[in-house]
Order: C-alpha cells, then structure tokens, then sequence
C-alpha cells in the first residue's frame, strides 16, 4: 500500500487536513517514497478564483498552476485522481483512456453495469461528445452548474466507457479548478463520486481518507459548500422536446423550472 504525502504538511492516520497547517516547498516534500500528493488549493479571493492565486511572499504553499499541473500530469500518465467539484469530491480519470476507466472502477468497487459521467470545460465541448438534440441556451441556462445531462453518445467517445448503453451524461461543474482541468487536459475526464460504492458520498477529503492510497493526486479544495451530499441533479435530455430525472440531486426545483417554464419541455420527474 502506498504511502501519502500532504504538501500542507504531514497527516496522522485518520486526520483531516487543517487549514492551518504549515505547508512545505513542493520539492522538498515530495519523498521519494511518498507517492500520493495530497495538493490544497488556496481559497478564492475578490480577484479570482483559486487556480488564478499563488502564494503571497514568503508563502511556501503551492500555486493553483503548480496543482493543475500535477493534476495534469497524473491524469495524462493514466491515473486517477480525487478532485473537488461543485456538489462533492469526485474521483476523475480521462475519459479515452480505457485502462484508466477499469482503476476507477476498481477503486470504487463499482458495479461495472454502472454509467461514468463524463466532464468538460466549456459548453461547445458537449458537442463533440454527444448528439444534441436541445438548443444551446437550454445547455447555457444549466451550465456550468450542479446538473448531469444526459445525451445520445457520440462516435468519438471511447467505446470502453459505458459500452452497455448509448447514452452518457456530461457534467460542467461551476469549479473554477475543474473547469480549468478539463480545459488543460484537452479532452474529457470521467468523473464519478468518491467514495466506495454504495457508501455516503463526500464533501471534504478526510472522509474518503482510505482511498488515498489507491489515488496519484487528492486535490483538496476544502469543504464542499452543499453539505447535502446529494450530488448532481441528473436529467436525460436525450429525447427532442422531452425530459426525464433519472436522480433528483441537488438542484432538482431550478432545473425543472428551466426545462418546463422556459424552454416548455414535458417531462417525467421519477426515471428511476
């Protein structure tokens, strides 16, 4: 089992990260033993969001670019990662990479008869990955925010993701380090919970602590602001002109208002 290594400073077993805690140069605390990055994102601020902010002088605590990057290279090297989302910390890998997707598997526990969703950066990439059949402002109106929407596939989507079914799901998380992830890896990550499965879905790092081991990089963004833990709403908009909500989620009453009210969709609230 591998050992962790927190760049905020070192963790004792069953310890949640501190805010306070004094972080150490990236180069001098990465051991060569340690082999799993436990990476803090420092909090936004007036002037932008995390990933635009490095460390103040004197602050030894990593820049937001410094994360992407190692967030980056691990997603490129084929691993997977945990990363904070806008509903809870999601376990994320790329989408293309068929080895990739089979270790996020393992590392849930997940039933293989279960969907991965995938994420992206910007709206306009939706349409390389799924056929659209609503209009854009429907997409723009929803997106980047706490919503699945699910589409016919595209041909372009890796047939090893969700190969029992032609239907997948797309999520823009309104993250500002997420977004700027997908955007960097210039293609799409698949994304699902972090946690075993079947187990109580996450909204802070320390409570998925015993898959660290398992994980190249644990991007901790700090508590999730939605302790619902309901995760996304998911809606399969697959149909011209219908809806479904295959899961209620957490923005279930905002996204059906948009759908029904102003885009005058008829829908089916119970898919599932």
């Amino acid at each position: 089992m591998k050992s962790v290594c927190n760049i905020a400073g070192f963790l004792k077993p069953g310890a949640a990260p501190s805010p306070a805690a004094a972080p150490s140069r990236l180069g001098a605390e990465m051991c060569k033993e340690l082999k799993t990055k436990v990476l803090r994102l420092l909090p936004p601020t007036s002037n932008g969001p995390s990933v635009q902010q490095g460390g103040q002088t004197g602050d030894k605590r990593p820049h937001g670019a410094e994360i992407l990057s190692y967030t980056v290279k691990a997603l490129k090297e084929g691993h997977v990662v945990a990363v904070p989302t806008d509903t809870i910390y999601g376990l994320a890998c790329l989408a293309q990479n068929s080895e990739a997707i089979r270790k996020t598997y393992d590392i849930k526990g997940r039933n293989g008869q279960k969907p991965l969703a995938i994420c992206v950066g910007e709206t306009r990439d939706i349409y390389k990955y799924c056929k659209v059949p609503v209009k854009e402002p429907l997409l723009a109106d929803l997106l980047p925010g706490p919503v699945t929407l699910v589409f016919e596939r595209s041909e372009v989507l890796n047939t090893d993701l969700n190969p029992f079914t032609s239907l997948v799901g797309v999520r823009i998380p309104d993250h500002a380090f997420m977004r700027r992830l997908c955007q960097m890896c210039g293609e799409p990550l698949a994304l699902t919970s972090a946690n075993i499965s079947s187990h109580t879905s996450t909204v802070a790092v320390h409570e998925f602590q015993e898959l660290w081991p398992k994980l190249a990089v644990v991007v901790d963004g700090g508590p999730i602001g939605d302790q619902s833990r309901l995760g996304s709403t998911v809606v399969n908009l697959s149909v011209r002109g219908k809806y479904s909500i295959i899961r209620p989620g957490c923005a279930l009453s905002s996204t059906v208002d948009v759908l029904e009210h102003k885009y005058g969709l008829s829908g089916d609230l119970g898919e599932e």
